[in-house]
């Protein structure tokens, strides 16, 4: 199983929409594959006690994390850098088997002409420094607010979408190894 994880709380945002995009993407290839959600995250994480004494209703996550094959986190810059409760959210996870030799993928996606290539250059060197092993082949998503069709969940950016599938299908092969 591949977790795609939509990398800040926000409702309604791109990374969340940008997930769904590759969930079809990856179901296409006949990979299994769930979406990780951090407006999911229930409020007692967000405890100052849950540094100490991880709270019970975090461990379905967990192990979902545990238990995954990859993970293809999906990023948007905030301020220059990755949202903070995405950090939290690495923070919380047990150290060091959470991305100990995991294979994973990053997306970025931003309003600006950079596509978050700064949010996924962080990311790399966290998720390098708890030895995951990390997939070259990145996508950016700049002005990201432009790509959408009529109905804000469509990809009309042919480019982008192409992005999207070469990258899920090198991840399916990648988290397989």
């Amino acid at each position: 199983m591949i977790e795609i994880l939509s990398g800040t709380n926000r409702p309604g945002s791109n990374a969340l929409k940008i997930s769904k995009v590759l969930e079809g993407l990856y179901k296409e290839l006949g990979q299994p594959v769930q979406i990780l959600d951090l407006q999911d995250l229930p409020q007692e994480v967000f405890d100052p006690s849950a540094y100490a004494t991880k709270p019970a209703a975090l461990k379905p996550i967990t192990d979902r994390v545990l238990a995954s094959a990859g993970i293809h986190v999906v990023t948007p810059e905030y301020n220059g850098s990755f949202p903070g409760v995405l950090k939290y959210f690495i923070d919380m996870l047990p150290f060091p088997q959470s991305f100990e030799h995991r294979r994973v993928a990053f997306t970025g996606e931003a309003a600006g002409i950079w596509g978050a290539f700064r949010s996924v250059e962080q990311l790399q060197m966290i998720f390098g420094y708890r030895n995951a092993y990390i997939m070259p082949e990145r996508v950016w998503i700049p002005q990201v607010n432009h790509i959408w069709a009529e109905d804000g969940v469509t990809v009309k950016d042919q480019a982008v979408l192409q992005r999207l599938r070469d990258q899920a299908k090198l991840f399916t092969e990648f988290a397989a190894k």
